[in-house]
């Protein structure tokens, strides 16, 4: 199973938090010894602020760069 997490320091390590569903799903335990695959991912960003709502015809004249024109 495939997850993607955020890196947290503690101390001079960092830790990579196993997501709860994952945990559930794959019957991992505390204390148990698991093979983790690290990569870089870059993240869009994309759904990030859920809460603002849509889109008005004003932003998209901004992301179009129309602004300036009005």
């Amino acid at each position: 199973m495939k997850s993607i997490t955020k890196l947290r320091k503690i101390g001079g390590s960092l830790v990579a938090t196993i997501p709860k569903n994952v945990v559930e799903l794959e019957g991992l335990n505390e204390g148990q010894t698991v093979k983790i695959k690290v990569e870089k991912v870059k993240i869009s960003g994309f759904g990030a602020l859920k809460s603002i709502g849509s889109f008005t015809k004003e932003d998209k004249k901004w992301i179009e760069g129309k602004h300036f024109h009005d």
